[in-house]
Protein backbone atom coordinates (compact mmCIF):
# COMPACT_ATOMS: atom_id res chain seq x y z
CA UNK A 1 0.00 0.00 0.00
CA UNK A 2 1.26 3.29 -1.21
CA UNK A 3 1.70 5.70 1.88
CA UNK A 4 1.08 10.01 1.70
CA UNK A 5 3.80 10.72 4.57
CA UNK A 6 1.73 13.82 5.52
CA UNK A 7 -1.73 11.78 5.69
CA UNK A 8 -2.73 9.06 7.82
CA UNK A 9 -3.66 5.65 6.37
CA UNK A 10 -7.51 5.77 6.56
CA UNK A 11 -9.50 3.78 8.92
CA UNK A 12 -12.67 1.46 7.53
CA UNK A 13 -15.49 2.47 9.88
CA UNK A 14 -19.38 1.33 9.62
CA UNK A 15 -21.74 3.50 7.46
CA UNK A 16 -22.98 5.64 9.30
CA UNK A 17 -26.58 4.97 8.11
CA UNK A 18 -26.64 1.13 8.88
CA UNK A 19 -24.10 1.81 12.37
CA UNK A 20 -27.14 4.00 13.44
CA UNK A 21 -29.69 1.11 13.56
CA UNK A 22 -27.38 -1.81 15.75
CA UNK A 23 -24.63 -1.81 18.19
CA UNK A 24 -21.76 -3.52 16.13
CA UNK A 25 -18.65 -1.49 16.86
CA UNK A 26 -18.49 1.72 14.32
CA UNK A 27 -14.42 1.83 13.79
CA UNK A 28 -13.13 -1.74 12.13
CA UNK A 29 -9.75 -0.89 12.74
CA UNK A 30 -6.47 -1.16 10.53
CA UNK A 31 -5.53 -5.13 8.95
CA UNK A 32 -1.99 -5.66 9.00
CA UNK A 33 -1.09 -4.09 5.28
CA UNK A 34 -2.90 -0.72 6.37
CA UNK A 35 -1.28 -0.92 10.22
CA UNK A 36 1.94 -1.47 8.92
CA UNK A 37 1.55 1.47 6.27
CA UNK A 38 0.60 4.02 8.73
CA UNK A 39 3.73 2.68 11.30
CA UNK A 40 5.85 4.16 8.05
CA UNK A 41 5.05 7.34 8.95
CA UNK A 42 6.21 7.46 12.54
CA UNK A 43 10.05 8.76 12.31
CA UNK A 44 11.35 6.90 15.26
CA UNK A 45 12.57 10.00 17.35
CA UNK A 46 14.70 9.91 20.03
CA UNK A 47 13.08 12.43 21.90
CA UNK A 48 10.32 10.80 21.70
CA UNK A 49 7.25 13.86 22.08
CA UNK A 50 4.59 11.92 21.83
CA UNK A 51 5.71 9.23 25.18
CA UNK A 52 5.60 12.94 27.22
CA UNK A 53 2.02 13.10 26.22
CA UNK A 54 1.31 9.50 27.16
CA UNK A 55 -0.40 9.28 30.94
CA UNK A 56 1.05 5.58 31.18
CA UNK A 57 4.30 6.71 29.14
CA UNK A 58 3.86 4.19 26.39
CA UNK A 59 7.79 3.65 24.61
CA UNK A 60 5.17 4.51 21.49
CA UNK A 61 8.08 4.77 18.98
CA UNK A 62 9.45 1.27 20.04
CA UNK A 63 6.18 -0.37 19.51
CA UNK A 64 5.63 1.15 16.09
CA UNK A 65 8.90 0.32 14.71
CA UNK A 66 8.16 -3.42 15.74
CA UNK A 67 4.71 -3.14 13.30
CA UNK A 68 6.83 -1.94 10.79
CA UNK A 69 8.86 -4.68 11.06
CA UNK A 70 5.69 -6.99 11.36
CA UNK A 71 6.98 -8.07 14.54
CA UNK A 72 3.80 -8.21 16.29
CA UNK A 73 4.74 -10.04 19.75
CA UNK A 74 7.75 -7.73 20.32
CA UNK A 75 4.84 -4.67 19.58
CA UNK A 76 2.51 -6.70 22.44
CA UNK A 77 5.51 -6.56 24.93
CA UNK A 78 6.64 -3.44 24.63
CA UNK A 79 3.07 -2.18 24.96
CA UNK A 80 2.42 -4.55 28.08
CA UNK A 81 4.89 -3.27 29.22
CA UNK A 82 3.32 -0.03 30.53
CA UNK A 83 -0.10 -0.77 29.67
CA UNK A 84 -2.68 -3.50 31.28
CA UNK A 85 -5.59 -2.19 29.05
CA UNK A 86 -4.23 -1.57 25.10
CA UNK A 87 -7.14 -2.59 23.48
CA UNK A 88 -9.47 -0.07 25.08
CA UNK A 89 -6.97 2.99 24.96
CA UNK A 90 -6.51 2.27 21.42
CA UNK A 91 -10.20 2.59 20.92
CA UNK A 92 -11.38 5.39 23.99
CA UNK A 93 -8.01 7.71 24.67
CA UNK A 94 -8.40 11.10 23.74
CA UNK A 95 -4.81 10.79 21.26
CA UNK A 96 -5.41 13.87 20.17
CA UNK A 97 -5.16 15.86 22.89
CA UNK A 98 -2.15 13.45 24.03
CA UNK A 99 -0.07 11.30 22.74
CA UNK A 100 -0.76 12.04 19.04
CA UNK A 101 -1.17 15.51 19.86
CA UNK A 102 2.64 15.70 20.63
CA UNK A 103 3.52 13.90 16.99
CA UNK A 104 6.12 15.48 15.26
CA UNK A 105 4.41 14.67 11.73
CA UNK A 106 1.74 16.57 13.02
CA UNK A 107 3.65 19.84 12.58
CA UNK A 108 3.68 19.87 8.88
CA UNK A 109 1.11 16.84 8.02
CA UNK A 110 -1.40 14.57 9.97
CA UNK A 111 0.31 12.85 13.65
CA UNK A 112 1.04 8.92 13.24
CA UNK A 113 -2.52 7.05 13.97
CA UNK A 114 -0.94 5.81 17.43
CA UNK A 115 -4.26 4.72 18.47
CA UNK A 116 -5.06 3.06 15.85
CA UNK A 117 -1.85 1.23 15.99
CA UNK A 118 -2.08 0.14 19.14
CA UNK A 119 -5.64 -1.29 18.67
CA UNK A 120 -4.35 -3.34 15.96
CA UNK A 121 -1.62 -4.37 17.69
CA UNK A 122 -3.59 -5.22 21.18
CA UNK A 123 -6.86 -7.14 18.92
CA UNK A 124 -3.54 -9.05 16.97
CA UNK A 125 -2.26 -10.35 20.22
CA UNK A 126 -5.50 -11.32 21.20
CA UNK A 127 -5.99 -13.64 17.82
CA UNK A 128 -2.62 -14.78 18.87
CA UNK A 129 -3.06 -15.81 21.74
CA UNK A 130 -0.31 -13.54 23.23
CA UNK A 131 -0.21 -13.00 27.16
CA UNK A 132 1.08 -10.66 29.54
CA UNK A 133 4.10 -12.80 32.08
CA UNK A 134 4.95 -12.51 35.41
CA UNK A 135 8.65 -13.00 36.08
CA UNK A 136 8.89 -11.09 39.63
CA UNK A 137 9.61 -13.23 42.81
CA UNK A 138 6.57 -13.35 45.04
CA UNK A 139 7.18 -10.91 48.08
CA UNK A 140 4.40 -12.19 50.61
CA UNK A 141 2.68 -8.67 51.16
CA UNK A 142 -1.22 -8.98 49.91
CA UNK A 143 -2.53 -5.50 48.43
CA UNK A 144 -6.74 -4.80 48.18
CA UNK A 145 -7.63 -2.82 44.96
CA UNK A 146 -10.94 -1.34 45.55
CA UNK A 147 -12.88 -1.01 41.90
CA UNK A 148 -12.24 -2.78 38.69
CA UNK A 149 -12.35 0.25 36.18
CA UNK A 150 -9.03 1.18 34.51
CA UNK A 151 -7.68 2.13 37.38
CA UNK A 152 -7.83 -0.74 39.53
CA UNK A 153 -6.88 -2.79 36.63
CA UNK A 154 -3.43 -0.88 36.09
CA UNK A 155 -2.49 -0.67 39.24
CA UNK A 156 -3.27 -4.62 40.43
CA UNK A 157 -1.27 -5.42 37.20
CA UNK A 158 1.70 -3.68 37.66
CA UNK A 159 1.80 -4.88 41.50
CA UNK A 160 1.03 -8.66 40.07
CA UNK A 161 4.08 -7.87 37.73
CA UNK A 162 6.07 -6.79 40.72
CA UNK A 163 5.47 -9.90 42.70
CA UNK A 164 2.38 -8.83 44.98
CA UNK A 165 -0.59 -10.87 46.08
CA UNK A 166 -3.28 -8.76 44.84
CA UNK A 167 -7.23 -9.43 45.20
CA UNK A 168 -9.62 -6.79 43.51
CA UNK A 169 -13.24 -5.66 45.02
CA UNK A 170 -15.66 -4.85 42.42
CA UNK A 171 -18.89 -3.53 43.66
CA UNK A 172 -20.96 -4.66 40.67
CA UNK A 173 -21.37 -8.58 39.23
CA UNK A 174 -18.81 -7.78 36.53
CA UNK A 175 -15.44 -6.54 36.50
CA UNK A 176 -14.22 -3.57 34.24
CA UNK A 177 -16.23 -1.01 35.76
CA UNK A 178 -16.85 2.13 33.58
CA UNK A 179 -15.62 0.02 31.05
CA UNK A 180 -18.49 -2.18 31.09
CA UNK A 181 -21.12 0.24 32.50
CA UNK A 182 -20.27 3.69 30.93
CA UNK A 183 -18.80 3.10 27.31
CA UNK A 184 -21.70 1.81 24.32
CA UNK A 185 -20.67 -1.46 22.52
CA UNK A 186 -20.52 0.11 19.61
CA UNK A 187 -17.43 1.95 21.05
CA UNK A 188 -16.29 -0.76 23.11
CA UNK A 189 -17.48 -3.62 22.73
CA UNK A 190 -17.40 -5.92 26.50
CA UNK A 191 -17.10 -9.29 25.22
CA UNK A 192 -14.55 -9.06 22.59
CA UNK A 193 -12.23 -6.50 24.14
CA UNK A 194 -13.11 -5.69 27.87
CA UNK A 195 -13.42 -9.91 29.08
CA UNK A 196 -10.07 -10.24 27.24
CA UNK A 197 -8.07 -7.59 28.86
CA UNK A 198 -9.67 -8.09 32.01
CA UNK A 199 -8.68 -12.02 31.62
CA UNK A 200 -5.21 -10.91 31.01
CA UNK A 201 -5.17 -8.78 34.35
CA UNK A 202 -6.18 -12.40 35.93
CA UNK A 203 -3.34 -14.35 34.32
CA UNK A 204 -0.94 -12.18 35.68
CA UNK A 205 -2.27 -13.41 39.03
CA UNK A 206 -4.67 -11.30 40.44
CA UNK A 207 -7.68 -12.43 41.64
CA UNK A 208 -10.81 -10.36 41.46
CA UNK A 209 -14.41 -10.75 43.82
CA UNK A 210 -17.47 -8.80 42.85
CA UNK A 211 -20.62 -8.24 44.63
CA UNK A 212 -18.56 -6.70 47.43
CA UNK A 213 -19.28 -3.22 48.41
CA UNK A 214 -16.42 -1.38 50.50
CA UNK A 215 -18.48 0.69 53.29
CA UNK A 216 -21.24 -2.50 53.32
CA UNK A 217 -20.11 -5.81 52.83
CA UNK A 218 -16.84 -5.20 54.82
CA UNK A 219 -14.70 -2.00 55.36
CA UNK A 220 -11.16 -0.46 54.06
CA UNK A 221 -9.98 -0.20 58.20
CA UNK A 222 -11.34 -4.02 58.17
CA UNK A 223 -9.15 -5.28 55.05
CA UNK A 224 -6.31 -3.71 56.95
CA UNK A 225 -6.80 -4.93 60.33
CA UNK A 226 -8.84 -8.00 59.94
CA UNK A 227 -7.81 -9.98 56.97
CA UNK A 228 -3.50 -8.73 56.75
CA UNK A 229 -3.94 -6.82 54.25
CA UNK A 230 -0.63 -4.88 54.02
CA UNK A 231 -2.09 -1.82 51.38
CA UNK A 232 -5.32 -0.76 49.98
CA UNK A 233 -5.33 1.31 46.41
CA UNK A 234 -8.85 2.95 46.49
CA UNK A 235 -10.22 3.39 42.44
CA UNK A 236 -14.24 3.54 43.26
CA UNK A 237 -14.40 5.66 40.68
CA UNK A 238 -17.23 8.60 40.31
CA UNK A 239 -20.39 7.03 39.50
CA UNK A 240 -22.64 9.67 41.65
CA UNK A 241 -24.90 11.42 38.84
CA UNK A 242 -25.25 15.22 39.05
CA UNK A 243 -28.50 16.81 38.20
CA UNK A 244 -29.06 20.55 37.73
CA UNK A 245 -31.76 21.04 40.42
CA UNK A 246 -34.16 22.69 38.11
CA UNK A 247 -38.18 22.58 38.17
CA UNK A 248 -39.38 18.93 37.86
CA UNK A 249 -36.25 17.40 37.53
CA UNK A 250 -38.01 14.40 39.18
CA UNK A 251 -40.36 13.46 36.30
CA UNK A 252 -40.94 9.61 35.07
CA UNK A 253 -38.86 9.76 31.73
CA UNK A 254 -35.59 11.92 33.79
CA UNK A 255 -32.50 9.49 33.79
CA UNK A 256 -28.95 10.53 34.34
CA UNK A 257 -26.55 9.34 31.90
CA UNK A 258 -25.20 7.03 34.14
CA UNK A 259 -28.02 5.27 35.01
CA UNK A 260 -29.44 5.10 31.21
CA UNK A 261 -25.50 3.94 29.87
CA UNK A 262 -25.40 1.39 32.94
CA UNK A 263 -28.76 -0.38 31.76
CA UNK A 264 -27.72 -0.54 28.46
CA UNK A 265 -24.34 -1.62 28.59
CA UNK A 266 -24.62 -3.31 31.59
CA UNK A 267 -27.67 -4.76 32.10
CA UNK A 268 -28.34 -5.12 27.83
CA UNK A 269 -31.70 -2.99 28.14
CA UNK A 270 -31.04 -2.76 24.34
CA UNK A 271 -31.32 -6.15 23.80
CA UNK A 272 -34.83 -8.00 23.79
CA UNK A 273 -33.75 -11.45 25.07
CA UNK A 274 -32.89 -9.79 28.24
CA UNK A 275 -35.25 -9.06 31.13
CA UNK A 276 -33.84 -5.62 31.81
CA UNK A 277 -35.88 -2.91 29.81
CA UNK A 278 -35.72 0.65 29.73
CA UNK A 279 -38.29 2.64 28.69
CA UNK A 280 -37.55 3.85 24.96
CA UNK A 281 -37.96 7.64 24.02
CA UNK A 282 -39.18 8.18 20.78
CA UNK A 283 -37.58 11.86 21.00
CA UNK A 284 -35.30 12.17 23.78
CA UNK A 285 -33.42 15.45 24.78
CA UNK A 286 -29.79 14.53 25.85
CA UNK A 287 -28.15 17.41 28.16
CA UNK A 288 -24.60 18.01 28.29
CA UNK A 289 -21.55 18.23 25.55
CA UNK A 290 -18.97 15.42 27.10
CA UNK A 291 -18.16 12.28 25.96
CA UNK A 292 -20.75 10.37 27.87
CA UNK A 293 -23.10 12.94 26.83
CA UNK A 294 -22.34 11.76 23.16
CA UNK A 295 -22.45 7.93 24.63
CA UNK A 296 -26.04 8.82 25.98
CA UNK A 297 -27.23 10.09 23.07
CA UNK A 298 -25.74 7.90 20.38
CA UNK A 299 -27.48 4.74 22.62
CA UNK A 300 -30.67 6.82 22.29
CA UNK A 301 -30.91 6.92 18.97
CA UNK A 302 -29.78 3.38 18.05
CA UNK A 303 -33.22 2.86 20.41
CA UNK A 304 -34.88 3.69 17.67
CA UNK A 305 -35.67 7.62 19.30
CA UNK A 306 -34.75 11.48 17.73
CA UNK A 307 -32.05 12.46 19.58
CA UNK A 308 -31.14 16.39 20.53
CA UNK A 309 -28.07 17.08 22.05
CA UNK A 310 -28.70 20.56 24.42
CA UNK A 311 -25.73 22.28 25.55
CA UNK A 312 -24.89 26.02 26.87
CA UNK A 313 -21.70 26.50 25.10
CA UNK A 314 -20.97 26.75 21.38
CA UNK A 315 -19.39 23.86 19.51
CA UNK A 316 -16.07 25.13 19.70
CA UNK A 317 -16.13 24.34 23.63
CA UNK A 318 -17.52 20.81 23.36
CA UNK A 319 -15.91 18.54 25.63
CA UNK A 320 -15.98 15.81 23.80
CA UNK A 321 -13.88 14.11 21.44
CA UNK A 322 -13.85 15.64 17.59
CA UNK A 323 -14.14 12.18 16.79
CA UNK A 324 -17.34 11.54 18.61
CA UNK A 325 -19.11 14.64 17.99
CA UNK A 326 -18.62 14.33 14.19
CA UNK A 327 -19.59 10.25 14.94
CA UNK A 328 -23.20 11.86 16.17
CA UNK A 329 -23.78 14.20 13.32
CA UNK A 330 -22.85 11.98 11.01
CA UNK A 331 -25.63 9.55 12.72
CA UNK A 332 -28.22 12.15 13.00
CA UNK A 333 -27.76 13.79 16.12
CA UNK A 334 -29.61 16.98 16.23
CA UNK A 335 -27.07 19.50 18.07
CA UNK A 336 -29.12 22.17 20.14
CA UNK A 337 -26.03 24.71 21.36
CA UNK A 338 -25.87 28.05 22.85
CA UNK A 339 -28.82 26.87 24.96
CA UNK A 340 -29.51 25.75 28.64
CA UNK A 341 -32.73 24.05 30.12
CA UNK A 342 -34.70 26.09 32.57
CA UNK A 343 -37.52 23.52 33.43
CA UNK A 344 -39.04 19.71 33.05
CA UNK A 345 -42.79 20.02 31.53
CA UNK A 346 -44.54 16.96 32.69
CA UNK A 347 -47.78 15.63 32.16
CA UNK A 348 -50.93 14.37 34.32
CA UNK A 349 -49.40 11.02 35.08
CA UNK A 350 -46.07 12.83 35.79
CA UNK A 351 -44.28 11.88 32.73
CA UNK A 352 -42.06 13.85 30.76
CA UNK A 353 -43.89 15.59 27.94
CA UNK A 354 -41.27 18.18 27.13
CA UNK A 355 -37.99 20.95 28.28
CA UNK A 356 -38.23 24.55 28.56
CA UNK A 357 -35.04 26.20 26.81
CA UNK A 358 -33.32 29.33 27.01
CA UNK A 359 -31.03 30.21 24.31
CA UNK A 360 -27.19 31.42 25.57
CA UNK A 361 -24.61 33.61 24.27
CA UNK A 362 -20.63 33.55 25.29
CA UNK A 363 -19.78 36.42 27.74
CA UNK A 364 -16.45 36.54 29.52
CA UNK A 365 -13.94 33.72 30.20
CA UNK A 366 -14.61 31.78 33.37
CA UNK A 367 -11.44 30.24 35.84
CA UNK A 368 -11.13 27.16 33.18
CA UNK A 369 -10.66 29.86 30.42
CA UNK A 370 -13.38 29.01 28.36
CA UNK A 371 -15.67 31.85 28.02
CA UNK A 372 -19.17 31.55 30.04
CA UNK A 373 -22.29 31.03 29.04
CA UNK A 374 -24.58 34.19 29.98
CA UNK A 375 -28.55 33.41 29.11
CA UNK A 376 -30.71 35.81 26.66
CA UNK A 377 -33.62 37.37 28.15
CA UNK A 378 -37.08 36.71 27.04
CA UNK A 379 -35.39 33.56 24.50
CA UNK A 380 -37.21 30.86 26.42
CA UNK A 381 -39.12 28.01 24.05
CA UNK A 382 -40.28 24.30 24.46
CA UNK A 383 -39.17 21.46 23.06
CA UNK A 384 -41.49 18.33 23.27
CA UNK A 385 -40.11 15.06 24.09
CA UNK A 386 -40.82 12.06 26.42
CA UNK A 387 -37.01 11.42 28.03
CA UNK A 388 -34.47 13.46 29.07
CA UNK A 389 -30.95 11.96 30.05
CA UNK A 390 -29.12 14.79 32.67
CA UNK A 391 -24.86 14.21 31.67
CA UNK A 392 -23.94 17.25 33.65
CA UNK A 393 -20.95 15.13 35.60
CA UNK A 394 -20.39 12.64 38.47
CA UNK A 395 -18.78 12.86 41.69
CA UNK A 396 -17.68 9.88 43.99
CA UNK A 397 -19.98 7.99 46.15
CA UNK A 398 -18.97 9.38 49.83
CA UNK A 399 -19.66 5.37 51.08
CA UNK A 400 -15.89 4.69 51.21
CA UNK A 401 -14.98 7.64 52.56
CA UNK A 402 -17.36 8.04 55.18
CA UNK A 403 -16.58 4.45 56.49
CA UNK A 404 -12.72 4.73 57.07
CA UNK A 405 -10.91 6.85 59.63
CA UNK A 406 -8.70 8.96 59.03
CA UNK A 407 -9.01 9.30 55.09
CA UNK A 408 -9.36 13.26 54.13
CA UNK A 409 -11.44 14.71 51.13
CA UNK A 410 -12.72 17.80 49.40
CA UNK A 411 -15.33 19.98 49.19
CA UNK A 412 -16.36 18.08 46.24
CA UNK A 413 -16.33 14.35 47.95
CA UNK A 414 -13.18 13.44 46.25
CA UNK A 415 -10.82 11.93 48.11
CA UNK A 416 -7.51 13.91 48.92
CA UNK A 417 -4.40 11.97 47.34
CA UNK A 418 -0.53 12.58 46.01
CA UNK A 419 -0.67 12.91 42.61
CA UNK A 420 2.92 11.22 42.52
CA UNK A 421 1.94 8.53 44.21
CA UNK A 422 -1.25 8.17 45.35
CA UNK A 423 -0.77 8.54 48.86
CA UNK A 424 -3.41 9.59 51.55
CA UNK A 425 -3.81 11.32 54.56
CA UNK A 426 -4.61 7.71 56.03
CA UNK A 427 -1.14 5.81 56.36
CA UNK A 428 -1.20 2.33 53.83
CA UNK A 429 -4.05 3.25 51.73
CA UNK A 430 -3.54 4.92 48.58
CA UNK A 431 -5.90 6.00 45.95
CA UNK A 432 -6.53 7.14 42.28
CA UNK A 433 -8.53 7.78 39.07
CA UNK A 434 -11.70 9.26 39.45
CA UNK A 435 -12.53 8.83 43.38
CA UNK A 436 -9.62 11.56 43.32
CA UNK A 437 -10.03 13.90 40.32
CA UNK A 438 -13.92 13.68 39.69
CA UNK A 439 -14.88 12.37 36.57
CA UNK A 440 -12.19 12.03 33.98
CA UNK A 441 -10.63 10.39 31.47
CA UNK A 442 -9.92 6.05 31.18
CA UNK A 443 -6.16 6.68 30.10
CA UNK A 444 -5.57 9.27 32.86
CA UNK A 445 -6.80 6.98 35.14
CA UNK A 446 -4.55 4.25 34.58
CA UNK A 447 -1.76 6.68 34.82
CA UNK A 448 -2.94 7.50 38.64
CA UNK A 449 -2.88 3.53 39.10
CA UNK A 450 0.45 3.35 37.78
CA UNK A 451 1.49 5.79 39.56
CA UNK A 452 0.07 4.54 43.39
CA UNK A 453 1.58 0.74 42.25
CA UNK A 454 5.29 2.10 42.33
CA UNK A 455 4.04 4.56 45.29
CA UNK A 456 2.82 1.26 47.34
CA UNK A 457 5.65 -0.85 46.01
CA UNK A 458 8.16 2.31 47.06
CA UNK A 459 6.56 1.60 50.58
CA UNK A 460 6.22 -1.83 51.19
CA UNK A 461 9.92 -2.37 50.15
CA UNK A 462 10.68 0.32 53.02
CA UNK A 463 8.66 -0.74 55.59
CA UNK A 464 9.50 -4.61 54.69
Amino acid sequence: MATDMLKKVPVREQDAKVRATNFEEVCLGYNKEEAMSEAERCLNCKNARCIEGCPVSINIPGFIQAVKGDDLKAAADIIAESSALPAVCGRVCPQESQCEGKCVRGIKGEPVSIGKLERFVADTAREMGIKPEVKAEKKGKKVAVIGSGPSGLTCAGDLAKLGYDVTIFEALHKAGGVLVYGIPEFRLPKEKVVAPEVANVEALGVKIETDVVIGKSTTIDSLLEDEGFDAVYIASGAGLPRFMNIPVEQALGVYSANEFLTRNNLMKAYRDDYDTPIARGKKVVVVGGGNVAMDAARTALRLGAEVHVVYRRSEAELPARVEEVHHAKEEGIIFDLLQNPVEILEDENGWVRGIRIIKMELGEPDESGRRSPVEIPGSEYEIECDTVIMSLGTSPNPLISSTTKGLETNRRKCIVADEANGATSKEKVYAGGDAVTGAATVILAMGAGRAAAKGIDEYLTKNS
